[in-house]
Parts: C-alpha cells; sequence; structure tokens
C-alpha cells in the first residue's frame, strides 16, 4: 500500500522538491518501509534512511538495499547515544514506538487505538542526530516521524537545519508544541522558521503562504485540531 498506489510518488516528488534536489542529503527518521526514500532518490537526493523496527527494515533492504545512494542504519534515533526498548505492534506497526508514555496517552484519549496491541519489545540502538551528522553529513531535509519521540529526536540536534518535518496529531497537542517549541529555539540560532502544514497523506500544504509559529498554532488548533485530521508539520528556515 506504500510503494503502489497510482499517482502518490509523482505527488510526492511534486511536492518534496521544494526542499531536495540533486546531490542533496536528506534524513529520513522513522523510514518504515521507505515510502519517502523512493521519491527521494527520484529527485536526486541521497538518503540515510534510520528504522529500528526489524520488519521494516527487512523492506527497506528489500527495496533499496542494493542502491548506493541509500544508507539503512537499524537504529532509533534519540537525545543521547545508548540502547531503548521499542514497543513493537505487530497488527499495526506505524504505531510502534519508544515512547511508552505516548502509547499510554493515545490509548487513552484515541478511540482508534482502542484494538491496538503492543504485544512485544526489542531493544534498540540509540544515536543523536548530531551523531548522524557527524558521520554522514548535515541534511537538506530530514523528515521526523516516531511516534511520539519527535521532542527525544530533536533533543539530541545542536544545530538548526534547513528544513524539517514531525508528525502532527490532534489527540496529542501538548506534544506538538513541544516539539515546535525545540524547532524555534533551534531556528533563533539562524534567524527562525517559518512554518506549513499537510495534512496525512495529501502533499499539500493547508495554508497559502509560510507561517510563524503562533499563525501556525492557530491554524492547527481552529482548523485541524477540531477534526481529529492528522498531518506533518514543515518547517523552512527564513
Amino acid at each position: 500500500m506504500y510503494h503502489g498506489i497510482p499517482g502518490r510518488h509523482r505527488r510526492m516528488r511534486r511536492f518534496y522538491g521544494q526542499f531536495l534536489g540533486a546531490g542533496d542529503l536528506a534524513f529520513d527518521v522513522g523510514a518504515h518501509v521507505g515510502s519517502r526514500v523512493r521519491p527521494w532518490r527520484r529527485l536526486g537526493a541521497r538518503v540515510v534512511a534510520i528504522e529500528p523496527q526489524p520488519d521494516c527494515l527487512r523492506a527497506l533492504r528489500l527495496f533499496f538495499g542494493r542502491d548506493p545512494g541509500v544508507v539503512i542504519l537499524p537504529t532509533a534515533v534519540g537525545a543521547r547515544p545508548g540502547t531503548a526498548s521499542l514497543a513493537l505492534s505487530s497488527a499495526t506497526p506505524t504505531v510502534s514506538s519508544l515512547s511508552h508514555e505516548w502509547i499510554a496517552s493515545v490509548t487513552a484519549a484515541d478511540d482508534r487505538f482502542a484494538d491496538v496491541r503492543w504485544d512485544r519489545a526489542v531493544e534498540v540502538e540509540v544515536v543523536t542526530l548530531d551523531d548522524l551528522i557527524a558521520t554522514h553529513g548535515e541534511p537538506a531535509f530530514c523528515k521526523i516521524d516516531v511516534e511520539g519521540f519527535e521532542a527525544d529526536v530533536l533533543r539530541g540536534l545542536s544545530r538548526p537545519l534547513r528544513a524539517l518535518s514531525f508528525e502532527y496529531l490532534p489527540f496529542a497537542h501538548d506534544a506538538a508544541l513541544t516539539v515546535l517549541d525545540l524547532v524555534e529555539q533551534l531556528g533563533a540560532r539562524a534567524g527562525g522558521y517559518e512554518y506549513n502544514y499537510a495534512p496525512v497523506e495529501t502533499m499539500r500544504f493547508a495554508a497559502e503562504r509560510w507561517l510563524t509559529a503562533a499563525d501556525l498554532l492557530q491554524l492547527l488548533d481552529q482548523r485541524f485540531r477540531p477534526l481529529g485530521r492528522s498531518g506533518d508539520v514543515y518547517a523552512r528556515l527564513r
């Protein structure tokens, strides 16, 4: 379903062409089965795909293991190097998470998680974004989609990146505020970030112009939070 939807990769190439071009480096933090990796490669970008889930890693290696422009790392990303327990959902691997607090909060807040079971756990290696930059270089774009662990990922970054995205879930609005505050702190060192929002998998921005952090929060709180419509926040340096 992630690789075979007609027209999807074409829409992704048009959308991510705003951030990536030939020769650029992209980090896919929480790469899952690589739905972003393929369009990024078509744009000519080199990709570091970071994914700790064993089943997803098998898919990544099947699709991209022979591509010299893709580095696949079987690790998680966090605030500091080490190891951590990854809670896996065998039936719904998109919600596997390193954040046990996030699992508890979404289970209580959203009926869609009522039947989700995190039925096993694995110990995974954790690296920081600073570690990845030291090894692979600074990315032109970094996607962060790690089911409630986004703040921890950003706490392992000491410099602003040119552009990045992070997942927004309406029922975890307060967690998104924490993530946005971290992005704002990073951006303050380089002239600040501006923002936009793309509802889940639409590959279209909700706002016609790029927004301040305050305007973004107003958009989310008044338009998307009441509808329960998740998506991704995009940030780029001014």
